[in-house]
């Protein structure tokens, strides 16, 4: 039976399999009325617990709290997705009137002085609950404090209104690199292709093809389309003229330049935190996470900072020396780093990405991802094509575990138009056990060229381990409140199980299996495996370098007290020189795309976040080194037990001991990266 426009399929019970988001019905124009009547139920459940005349009690107030607000949820989870993933002009002009109207619905909430007054009496008063229900009740408390429960007239009314702005800038800010990169596309023709080994031109043939170009080849901006170029091309100056495009987005003279919202953004942010009581927005964000404070980021920064910078200066040495090996009379500049490296990482080491390239098929890598899954977890993987998706390329595989359903995971795994850039995980529903068993539906982007077969670098299949850890993350969460599943951790801890789980990439149980050649069918020779591991630490300098000096200014941002006019370029400049960063290095993400920092605050103050987790994952993967068996079984199951299906019940300091049987030790990273003394 055919639906009628009018229908709106967020006001019906979905009876697609398992409950997942019809995405064939679902369009722009559904959005709106859904969050219209969602914002509106969810208010009025609000209003009615906060005006409950019975005692608080647990399950009256917090309880009642986790129950409320489902629509809201579901709309809310699928609407954000496909702003990131497949968006348009309807989605982005949706994303940009909901930001304030969704801010302001949340500090309405968190600033309900009766709502608070039945979660503050509950927190002095913590008889008889288990630590599951103390861990959700003391979550709640603070986020409501730190939301400005605790302020009172014009403060509060400010703490609001920044909130709402905040939220509107940041929704600004990741459109306009978004812009950026949507409008550049460089046509390339076969002169401009020497050098260029044909897995990459296949890739750039089909950015053609897709874009539209009237050429046999073109790149984006994507990071996965410009690598290649930028490793392989030979013409020096088509080498500058994309990074240069490449690294200036959202710094380009044009209506999308983010110069003016990162300023305002800073300063926002400090205010924010003065009314909350913090001397800056850093100490503000990172007192609720496992750092504590801006200083022990720091620590751990500078501690990490020296060694990388000492080895960057002697690789940047030694590719000027291959410069002038290689007939070149010119100083090393950014855009000619990969295209050296790659050149002395072949007379080294006698290996080059082309060749390793073909080993590492996405098929074969999504293969070992879930075998991974399997041996560590007992989960098992079964493609569906039931399940509707918002894009052809998008795949769905149920997972299960000894028969019994787990949940859904959704793979998106292709650069496009339409997507952000980078890669992440998200859910369309999370785990939980409040009233009834709710299973996960959790979903993996990736920006990967598209070709037949597709081909990953070494570092591409590290990624998809990354991101399908952080999916394990929400898969195998087991807990009974939505504001404690999966995912829902702190940041310096949400990159624990993605950061480990890269390392069953490389280990040769799976190289072995899965890496196998895409043409010959033959898998990867152990001498190129060896070649891989021997290569394992070149170039780290650089990629640690490149990595910390955009966690420094972020943490510089946030850690001003009073920011006043801040020049973002000047600032970021002035950083660098502070620290000592080489000229020949480009930051990972400049501020201008600092999307992590400026869409949104998920990392804001928190990009070291991925170094503190390395330290974590470096000395827990020890822990399986230890046993001479990267599955251990016993190892496995503390692994399982107290990080992937944990959530956030637990401490992570405490999580983290349980797992490992005593604190982190910062040599692993040193020694994985390469830069112990």
């Amino acid at each position: 039976m055919a639906h009628m426009s009018s229908e709106n399929p967020f006001f019906e019970t979905w009876d697609t399999p398992f409950g997942a988001p019809p995405f064939d019905r679902i369009r722009p124009e559904h959005f709106r009325p859904a969050y219209d009547r969602a914002i509106a139920e969810h208010a009025a459940e609000i209003a009615a617990i906060a005006a409950n005349p019975a005692a608080p009690s647990f399950e009256n107030t917090i309880v009642a709290l986790e129950d409320c607000g489902r629509l809201l949820s579901r709309v809310e989870a699928v609407f954000h997705n496909l702003a990131s993933s497949h968006t348009n002009d309807a989605i982005e002009a949706i994303e940009r009137e909901m930001a304030p109207v969704m801010a302001r619905h949340w500090n309405d909430i968190y600033m309900n002085a009766a709502l608070f007054r039945r979660i503050d009496t509950l927190r002095q008063n913590e008889v008889g609950l288990d630590a599951e229900q103390l861990r959700v009740l003391e979550r709640y408390h603070l986020d409501f404090v730190r939301a400005g429960a605790k302020l009172e007239g014009a403060s509060k009314e400010r703490l609001a209104a920044i909130i709402e702005k905040l939220a509107s800038l940041g929704t600004e800010f990741g459109q306009n690199v978004l812009a950026d990169e949507q409008a550049y596309v460089l046509p390339l023709q076969e002169a401009d292709m020497a050098g260029v080994p044909d897995f990459a031109r296949e890739a750039a043939a089909e950015t053609a093809k897709e874009r539209g170009v009237d050429a046999p080849y073109a790149v984006t901006t994507s990071r996965s389309s410009v690598e290649p170029i930028l490793s392989f091309a030979d013409k020096r100056e088509l080498r500058e003229k994309l990074f240069k495009a490449w690294v200036s987005r959202g710094d380009n003279p044009n209506a999308h330049n983010n110069g003016k919202l990162i300023g305002e953004m800073v300063r926002l942010r400090a205010e924010r935190a003065h009314l909350l009581g913090y001397p800056t927005f850093a100490h503000y964000k990172l007192a609720d996470k496992m750092a504590k404070s801006p200083e022990n980021a720091r620590k751990l920064l500078d501690e990490v900072w020296a060694p990388a910078r000492r080895r960057a200066l002697e690789e940047r040495d030694a590719l000027q020396a291959a410069v002038a090996e290689h007939g070149g009379n010119f100083e090393l500049a950014a855009w000619d780093w990969r295209y050296y490296a790659e050149k002395l990482r072949k007379e080294r080491y006698d290996l080059d990405e082309a060749e390793v390239m073909p080993y590492f098929q996405l098929e074969k890598m999504i293969a070992a991802a879930f075998d991974t899954a399997h041996r560590l977890f007992g989960l098992d993987f079964a493609e569906r094509h039931d399940v509707p998706v918002y894009h052809p390329d998008v795949r769905v595989w149920e997972v299960t575990r000894n028969g019994a359903h787990v949940g859904l995971f959704y793979g998106d795994y292709f650069a496009r138009p339409s997507k952000r850039g980078g890669a992440w995980m998200s859910s369309f529903r999370e785990q939980e056990n409040l009233t009834k068993p709710v299973t996960p539906l959790v979903v993996n982007n990736c920006n990967f060229n598209k070709s037949e077969p597709a081909l990953l670098s070494f570092d591409e299949a590290k990624t998809l381990f990354h991101e399908f850890g952080h999916a394990l993350h929400g898969l195998l969460s087991q807990v009974r409140f939505p504001r404690l599943s999966g995912t829902n951790v702190a940041t310096d801890f949400v990159e624990l199980p993605s950061q480990i789980y890269e390392h069953w990439m490389e280990v040769p149980e799976t190289l072995e299996r899965f890496a196998i050649h895409a043409e010959t069918g033959k898998p990867i020779p152990k001498s190129l495996i060896d070649k891989l591991k021997a290569a394992r630490n070149f170039n780290k300098g650089f990629a640690t370098v490149e990595f910390l000096a955009s966690a420094f200014v972020d943490l510089d941002y946030h850690t001003l007290e009073e920011p006043g006019a801040l020049e973002a370029p000047k600032f970021q400049q002035a950083t660098l020189d502070r620290i000592g960063m080489p000229k020949e290095i480009a930051m990972r993400h400049a501020s201008p795309h600092f999307l992590h920092v400026f869409a949104g605050d998920g990392y804001s103050a928190g990009y070291y976040s991925y170094m503190w987790s390395e330290v974590l994952d470096a000395d827990g993967f020890r822990a399986f080194e230890e046993k001479k068996d990267a599955f251990d079984p016993a190892t496995a199951k503390r692994l399982h037990d107290f990080i992937y299906s944990a959530g956030g019940t637990r401490d992570f300091a405490e999580a983290y001991r349980l797992f490992r049987g005593r604190d982190p030790r910062i040599d692993a990273l040193l020694e994985g990266r390469g830069l112990a003394a």
